[in-house]
């Protein structure tokens, strides 16, 4: 039985390159610039996209790697409107030594990137660079492996409080936003560098949209003074993960004449204030110096029902693959990072999707990852579906009027069958 038990621990840690059988977190963190070279044309939604003529701040790809034993996982960050699975799984085929499961990959939800959906217009044609998304896959991977192999003991500091400031509003109803932030720091433990972060992942619901895509600018909009700002103050990676900013929860960049600011200078305030208040929340948090690390996923099903949904699935030239017709699939995550439980979201959640799942948690550190592992668009529940005039544009970008529901049930499930995070000490 002794031999059985050791073969199987051998064989996991073959598997995923962790060959010390010592159960201290270890971490990691790498970028990758994803700026194009020429510029590129930039997205904000569906349609194709617009030409620009300069650039403010880079896109990036930030990965974070945790491990402790023989699990692993990563969480990758990209300066993107949105990245879908058939992009993903094209990095997942790349990364050595993770289990495709655990690697969660989201999108910052800039409006001035690229076009990563690869829109066709009515007549099929796209305006996405394909082989800049081939590319981009494989800065994804060579990050997250770059990551793996400068693993090291690290402890956790982790914290969730309001953002105060203005930040945030909900361009539909103004107080209908979570101004919730959630910070994990992990923090070397060891080496020349201990006691200082590794990285800084901040979970926010916010549009990163000050700039936009029609003023011919590419930028990772405020997400990259964020970076700059964090990495400034304290050192280490700064990752930021999007959480349930549907409908239409954006950044607050309104003026008291009634117009907005729509310049860098306005990305730079944002970014900076929810920099600081990230770091703020953080600072005041215990150490960690043994957390739990756990990962879970499944695949779900959704119906596309939505004629504008339909068309783009079938005429992409991404091909989305299909299990069955008139379905997509999706992967859901959860993990538990210390005191932090984290769930997925395919998409765009409107915020009282966002409060019910983080409700439904058991902890009082919730995160919700928003626009992870794909981007299927806006998440509605049924009762919002199509149920103001308000709502036109983003039930038509839904796919379908189940799809809230369907999405709830799944998370609210894993939640339920999954271990709790560890409490707050």
């Amino acid at each position: 039985m002794k031999q059985c038990i050791l073969l199987t621990a051998f064989l996991l840690a073959l598997y995923t390159g962790n060959f010390s059988y010592a159960q201290t977190l270890k971490a990691a963190a790498s970028v990758r610039i994803i700026t194009p070279n020429p510029l590129l044309p930039v997205s904000g939604g569906v349609g194709l996209p617009n030409a620009v003529t300069s650039k403010k701040g880079d896109l990036f790809v930030r990965a974070l790697v945790l491990e402790k034993g023989t699990n692993r996982i990563a969480i990758v960050s990209i300066d993107n409107l949105g990245w879908s699975s058939i992009l993903g799984n094209k990095s997942r085929a790349l990364i050595k030594g993770i289990t495709p499961a655990n690697i969660l990959i989201g999108c910052t939800h800039t409006h001035s990137a690229p076009d990563a959906y690869a829109f066709p217009d009515e007549k099929g044609k796209t305006g996405a660079d394909l082989k800049y998304l081939d590319w981009c896959t494989q800065q994804i991977a060579d990050a997250v492996n770059e990551a793996v192999k400068k693993l090291a003991p690290a402890t956790l500091k982790i914290a969730v409080g309001e953002a105060k400031g203005k930040i945030a509003y909900n361009y539909y109803a103004n107080e209908l936003y979570d101004p919730r932030c959630g910070v994990i720091q992990a923090i070397a433990a060891e080496g020349n560098n201990k006691g200082k972060p590794i990285a800084t992942l901040v979970n926010y619901a916010i549009h990163p949209e000050v700039i936009g895509s029609e003023q011919a600018i590419l930028s990772p909009d405020l997400c990259g003074p964020l970076y700059e700002r964090i990495e400034s103050a304290v050192g280490g990676v700064a990752l930021f993960m999007n959480s349930a900013q549907g409908g239409m929860v954006t950044a607050d960049n309104r003026r008291e004449n009634g117009k907005e600011a729509n310049d860098w200078q306005e990305c730079i305030r944002i970014g900076n204030l929810l920099a600081d208040e990230a770091l703020r929340l953080v600072g005041a948090a215990p150490e960690q110096k043994d957390p739990v690390l756990y990962c879970a996923s499944r695949m779900i099903e959704f119906p596309v029902e939505s004629p504008m949904m339909q068309y783009i699935i079938e005429n992409s030239p991404l091909k989305h693959p299909h299990a069955k017709p008139g379905i997509v699939t999706a992967q859901l995550n959860l993990l538990n990072i210390g005191t932090a439980e984290i769930v997925t979201v395919p998409g765009e959640a409107l915020p009282n999707i966002g409060y019910y799942v983080k409700r439904h948690m058991k902890t009082s550190h919730p995160f919700l990852f928003g626009l992870t592992n794909d981007a299927y668009g806006y998440i509605l529940s049924k009762v919002d579906f199509n149920s103001f005039k308000r709502y036109d544009y983003i039930s038509q970008t839904c796919l379908g009027e189940l799809t809230g529901e369907i999405y709830m049930d799944a998370a609210l499930k894993l939640i339920a069958e999954s271990p709790a995070a560890e409490s707050v000490k």
